[in-house]
């Protein structure tokens, strides 16, 4: 099977990566990673959707700590694989790349402790203030009280996952998700949960359109 465009992308990448003064402990992490897709690529169609399928089963074999930056190599390097001068223009000029690793992860948890904790949890103004906004805009929307009772529970994962944070921000809130990602061993409901944390994050940010934002698109893409 011929990978050489996948190794041309590849190699594109970790220049570009390389130019912007990433570390050689990070161009090597994100090659291991890269070199892993390769295979799974190589022979398909350019596009998202098999690209989105390819780092579903990649991710499967990736260990849980490393979620964050292989999730972060993958979105960055898909506008090197797809070949959109345009993108990689836009994210070179923003700046788009993340080169820096965090030092900050969530503690280490089980799906199980956390929903546990959700009966005894108790959260502060500024936690239940975008999730009673969450609830309010899911039920004006028409959804069953059993959907926004398992979506609220799922942002209040989020909530937990977020409380040690170093700063509250979009970084802070992807490394969150990232590594909560890989408690779910069941991908539907995996899935549900890319849909909240795409839903919710418009109210955590204080958005003023986020109720327009709910359950409008139910794909749960790894990717966002």
């Amino acid at each position: 099977m011929n990978e050489m465009r996948e190794k041309e992308a590849i190699s594109a990448y970790l220049k570009l990566l390389q130019a912007k003064g990433a570390a050689s402990a990070v161009l090597h992490r994100r090659a291991l990673f890269l070199d892993k897709l390769s295979s799974g690529l190589a022979a398909k169609t350019l596009g998202g959707g098999d690209y989105r399928l390819v780092i579903e089963e990649v991710m499967e074999i990736i260990p849980a700590d490393d979620w964050h930056e292989s999730l972060t190599a993958a979105r960055e390097f898909y506008p090197f694989w797809i070949k959109d001068i345009k993108a990689i223009a836009a994210l070179n000029i923003n700046p788009g790349f993340d080169i820096q690793p965090s030092q900050w992860k969530p503690d280490h948890a089980t799906l199980k402790s956390l929903t546990d904790s959700l009966e005894t949890e108790k959260f502060d103004t500024s936690e239940n203030w975008p999730l009673k906004a969450y609830t309010q805009a899911l039920r004006l929307e028409g959804a069953e009280q059993a959907t926004v009772d398992t979506r609220v529970k799922l942002a209040k994962i989020i909530l937990i996952r977020l409380r040690n944070a170093p700063e509250k921000n979009h970084k802070a809130y992807r490394i969150a998700v990232d590594q909560t990602l890989p408690l779910f061993n069941i991908k539907q409901t995996r899935r549900l949960f890319l849909v909240v944390v795409r839903e919710f994050y418009h109210f955590w940010t204080g958005n003023p359109d986020a109720a327009n934002m709910v359950l409008k698109d139910g794909s749960g893409n790894i990717l966002l």
